[in-house]
């Protein structure tokens, strides 16, 4: 791996205030994120990148590249949980393997944004419809971990899967999740307002970006660090799970991103897309729809264990076998 890639990476202002914050908590500062600011962060973060994904889209237009990609997406995001669920069962019980499945096989919109801030630092391009790509893959996931749960539970724990399995609220939350709301009428906001939209939000869409990816990034440190505290009672499986999956996960997305003759820039947000794991929609999910699964085990692994991998090492790592591949 080029050094050059994993410095500019390590040094962007972003990835450092999240490292920032995983410190605080090992020195046992009392430094604090005080809710609701989190939230507000994400909810800006997703509104930003949305807007402007829709005002790329409609520069460059939809043609057959750019639906064959968000084919593609859906396609990774609902192959992966299955793939995965019969690799996890081995050592988890049903439930548990069916919720992990369904947390890797979406994606994290906190993941798919540093790579853009990345993207921007080494002077890479992107397309718009990246966005459109990283906002489907959110649901396919969890409608095939929960019924892959429902198929294949015990037959007393298959009558209560299949009860929540067909409650409206789940697929309201898969639907029309807050953040996957948010995240698509952005873009469609994006695609009807174009350039002049672009001009009109550009101080709030654009100069204050970094600061504020900075902000929800400590926060995440913060987190992270403290669910690293209780990584001893997850066992060896799931952290070497944790570790794995996502590097295999991305090798299938530059496999694709190479088939389908992207860009480099939009080669590394596919193959990011596919390497990392929802640690936000999903397991709000899942509490309605696989309530007797264990968010400590599916949670902490993609928040404290995946996450920290791909933004430290995963970016770099994979736009330097990108490189390799494309130039």
């Amino acid at each position: 791996m080029d050094s050059s890639l994993l410095l500019s990476n390590v040094l962007n202002p972003p990835v450092l205030f999240f490292f920032l914050g995983m410190i605080a908590v090992w020195v046992r500062s009392d430094l604090d994120v005080p809710q609701p600011l989190p939230k507000f962060f994400a909810l800006y973060l997703l509104l930003s990148l949305g807007f402007k994904g829709g005002v790329e889209l409609q520069k460059s237009g939809v043609n057959e590249q750019v639906a064959l990609t968000l084919l593609a997406a859906i396609g990774m995001a609902s192959a992966v949980p299955v793939y995965t669920f019969w690799v996890l069962r081995r050592k988890m019980n049903t439930l548990d393997a069916a919720a992990v499945a369904a947390t890797y096989g979406s994606v994290s919109a906190v993941t798919f944004i540093t790579a853009t801030s990345f993207l921007g630092q080494i002077g890479e391009k992107f397309g718009g419809h990246m966005v459109a790509a990283m906002a489907l893959m959110e649901s396919p996931a969890i409608i095939v971990g929960v019924l892959l749960a429902r198929l294949t539970a015990s037959n007393g724990t298959l009558q209560t899967n299949r009860r929540a399995f067909l409650r409206p609220e789940l697929f309201r939350d898969a639907f029309l999740n807050g953040s996957v709301f948010l995240l698509v009428g952005s873009l469609l906001i994006g695609i009807l307002t174009g350039e002049k939209g672009e001009a009109v939000l550009k101080p709030f869409t654009g100069d204050i970006f970094k600061g504020v990816l900075c902000l929800f990034l400590l926060d995440m440190g913060l987190v992270s660090a403290r669910r690293l505290t209780g990584q001893g009672k997850l066992g060896v499986f799931p952290i070497v799970f944790a570790l794995t999956a996502p590097l295999f996960n991305a090798a299938l997305g530059i496999g694709l991103a190479w088939t389908l003759h992207l860009g480099p820039g939009d080669a590394l947000l596919f193959c990011v897309l596919c390497a990392s794991a929802s640690y936000i929609a999903v397991p709000a999910a899942l509490r309605l729809a696989i309530p007797e699964a264990n968010p400590g085990l599916y949670v902490t692994m993609s928040l404290a264990l995946t996450f920290p991998l791909n933004i430290a090492i995963g970016i770099p790592l994979y736009m330097a076998v990108i490189n390799a591949l494309w130039r």
